[in-house]
């Protein structure tokens, strides 16, 4: 008999296995959706996009794509992952039904997306509600605001699609603007709008930040007792750091922190600042940083046209070494200014605030991971719906982590390891008393996390 050198065990292998779940942990999603309403309010408001003695429930089949995308796939075909498991996610619909729907909906794309829009917000309200003091907009107030992240990113396309086009990158694709509400240090975002557009859209046109920000602020679950204004922080990079956006933010009465761009005016103003006025700055911690320093240079310019309580803060850092200093740059200094109407705090605190904004860097990554990299259709409204898809799995994402892993390190997870550690738990299917059961793998690390977010997610 000879021995085995292998490192791994010898096993007889055949494909004869039943009642046998690959991605069980998966059932988190769905009882995520259940819990905050989401099945029910897709249900109803596609009801006008169900065509008469249809099988299949609009809202099920877009339910369906999102937690297919939320467990790692990036096309409508990959539904049939969900199909192979009927006992666990129901009747799933056929890829030629997956495909007739999301063109109905992509042929009347304004009002098929606003449906899904509305839909989405009567869950956060819900999902908000049932996560009590974890909730974005606990205990908000104008000096702790809800932060409101807007950013562009740039999507490639290898094949024709209808409005792809060249971005300033030289690439080929998309260039869509998305907002996310900001979780703080100890958890996340979500989605709040997206706005797909071609390639060649502008990092800095006002109209389509305006439209993003109205967009998010509708999507936030406000109650009767107060209203949208300065317990709302809005935050972008020099792309929002216009007048139309600025004289927005402020007839909103919302706060905002926008990065600015630097001109030549700025950048003599700030060679005037005595070096005992600059104040230095702070790290990502919070603690003061070597080498950084920031100033106000309002007063020190003419801001005719601009709202009277806008401020511009400047900040200068040693760049990091290989970094390519730019022609606003002074003294081998890296120069960036942001204006804000924030009017109480001290400037390193201000600052950094304005900095942490690059969280929404993290959010567009797992975006990006979750559905978006590849848009996979030809239509442009085909692909807007798609968006609203991945924003749709995006957001069960949120809610399953804001909801039920809110005291364990999987609050912060993003997409790929919750894939890993947490959806991809294997199950066997078992019978009793004319019930079915799920028996999650006892080996497996995550099953004890899954089993106490499962309990928490419980309808009621």
């Amino acid at each position: 008999m000879r021995e085995s050198t292998s490192w791994y065990p010898s096993l007889k292998i055949g494909g004869d296995g039943t009642g046998v779940v690959s991605q069980a942990g998966a059932v988190a999603l769905l009882r995520t959706a259940v819990k905050v309403g989401l099945d029910r309010a897709l249900s109803q408001v596609l009801v006008p996009w169900r065509k008469p003695l249809s099988v299949h429930d609009p809202g099920k089949i877009l339910l369906d794509l999102a937690v297919m995308v939320a467990i790692g796939g990036d096309c409508g075909a990959d539904v049939a992952l969900l199909r192979g498991e009927p006992e666990v996610f129901g009747h799933v619909a056929s890829d030629p039904a997956v495909h007739r729907l999301i063109s109905t909906l992509a042929a009347d794309a304004p009002k098929a997306l606003a449906a899904i829009a509305s839909a989405r917000a009567a869950a956060r309200a819900a999902a908000w509600q049932a996560a009590g003091d974890r909730a974005p907009d606990h205990a908000i107030t104008a000096s702790d605001p809800l932060s409101i992240d807007l950013d562009a990113t740039l999507l490639d396309s290898h094949s024709e699609k209808e409005c792809a086009a060249p971005t300033y990158k030289k690439g080929y694709g998309f260039h869509p603007l998305l907002a996310f509400a900001d979780h703080g240090l100890d958890g996340t975002g979500e989605p709040l709008a997206e706005l797909l557009r071609p390639g060649n859209a502008g990092a800095n046109t006002a109209a389509d930040h305006k439209r993003v920000l109205a967009a998010a602020i509708a999507q936030l679950p406000w109650r009767p007792d107060y209203r949208v204004g300065r317990k709302v922080l809005v935050r972008t990079d020099s792309g929002g750091g216009t007048h139309d956006f600025v004289d927005y933010c402020t007839a909103r009465r919302v706060q905002y922190s926008l990065g600015f761009t630097l001109t030549d005016t700025i950048v003599e103003a700030v060679n005037e600042i005595p070096a005992d006025v600059w104040t230095p700055a702070y790290d990502a911690d919070g603690d003061v940083r070597d080498g950084a320093w920031v100033a106000e240079v309002t007063d020190m310019l003419d801001l005719d046209g601009w709202p009277d309580d806008m401020r511009l803060i400047v900040r200068k850092e040693r760049p990091h070494p290989g970094a390519q200093l730019r022609f606003t740059d002074v003294d081998g200094l890296r120069l960036t200014a942001f204006v804000t109407n924030t009017r109480r705090g001290q400037l390193p605190d201000l600052e950094l605030r304005h900095r942490r904004r690059a969280r929404c860097e993290d959010r567009i990554r797992g975006a990006k991971a979750t559905g978006l990299r590849n848009l996979p259709f030809k239509s442009f409204d085909a692909n807007r719906i798609w968006v609203a898809i991945v924003a749709l799995a995006l957001d069960l994402t949120a809610w399953l982590q804001t909801i039920g892993l809110h005291d364990h390190a999987a609050r912060r997870w993003e997409p790929k390891t919750l894939r890993l550690q947490l959806f991809s738990i294997p199950a066997r299917l078992a019978r009793h008393a004319r019930r079915v059961h799920l028996r999650l793998s006892k080996h497996h690390r995550g099953t004890g996390l899954l089993l106490t977010a499962l309990n928490r997610l419980q309808p009621g």
